[in-house]
């Protein structure tokens, strides 16, 4: 451990073997030990019905830090890009609500998830999943409607590009609909340059202020990032030996790509 966090390889290395042992069934969860014993009751938890988890059946992994798609509020026939999609649990949730006229599209850093998140949709014909990076999309410019992501962009180096790259991707009038931890004060020296700890969704987390401003700077307007009012409560059960809440808090994030921009 150190006071500065590892360069961007080394955290994309921590997240990718994280992930990938979870993926094959030989780590918990994203937030450690202590959290997500029960994922179905976690994810009722977080904002998803019985329903939902009906639906999505075993891509639930009680990953994530809130419910995207209800913040997305998503229509039948629109296109949908998942940042972070997992095991799919988000993917097929948007699938089932955009409907055989709309199309998803789940982006995962990690083969070992994109694998499993494949075979949990082998039956859905509206959703298809694809490696890649967030800072470097596989998806063409202004082709999706709605752009989600579920506790997966605090993992990322360089924050602001993928902003720019979620704007990118959006049609004119497209909307960001994220849930993610956000920093309220700063991350304790002794975790600011853990690997385990960026890769826990913990030490990678942005200030609110920051992430509005990059969301701005990547062109999106209606900016907003609000704190769940469960938030703090939320991200405290991640630890047993320490209180997250003190510094870091789920939120809702939002953003919009204006009507009239350019592709």
């Amino acid at each position: 451990m150190g006071d500065d966090p590892p360069d961007a390889a080394d955290q994309r290395r921590a997240v990718r073997d994280r992930y990938a042992a979870i993926a094959a069934g030989e780590d918990g969860d994203c937030c450690g030990d202590a959290c997500c014993d029960d994922p179905g009751t976690d994810a009722t938890r977080l904002g998803y019905s019985p329903a939902d988890l009906d639906a999505a059946g075993e891509a639930n992994l009680g990953l994530g830090c809130g419910n995207p798609g209800a913040i997305a509020d998503l229509d039948p026939g629109e296109s949908v890009l998942d940042l972070g999609s997992g095991a799919g649990f988000d993917c097929l949730l948007a699938a089932r609500a955009v409907g055989d006229a709309g199309r998803v599209i789940g982006v995962d850093m990690t083969p070992e998830m994109v694998e499993r998140a494949r075979g949990n949709a082998a039956d859905w014909d509206n959703v298809e999943f694809r490696l890649g990076e967030f800072a470097h999309l596989p998806v063409r410019t202004a082709t999706v409607d709605v752009v989600v992501s579920n506790c997966a962009i605090n993992l990322a180096p360089d924050k602001p590009r993928v902003f720019r790259e979620a704007y990118r991707v959006l049609r004119p009038g497209g909307r960001l609909a994220v849930s993610d931890v956000v920093l309220t004060a700063p991350v304790p020296e002794d975790l600011r340059g853990d690997p385990g700890a960026l890769a826990d969704c913990v030490a990678g987390a942005a200030p609110i202020g920051d992430i509005e401003a990059m969301l701005t700077a990547a062109g999106f307007v209606n900016v907003a990032v609000e704190p769940r009012a469960d938030g703090a409560a939320i991200v405290d059960e991640w630890d047993r030996a320490r209180d997250l809440g003190d510094f870091l808090v789920s939120a809702r994030i939002a953003g919009r790509k204006p009507a009239d921009a350019g592709a």
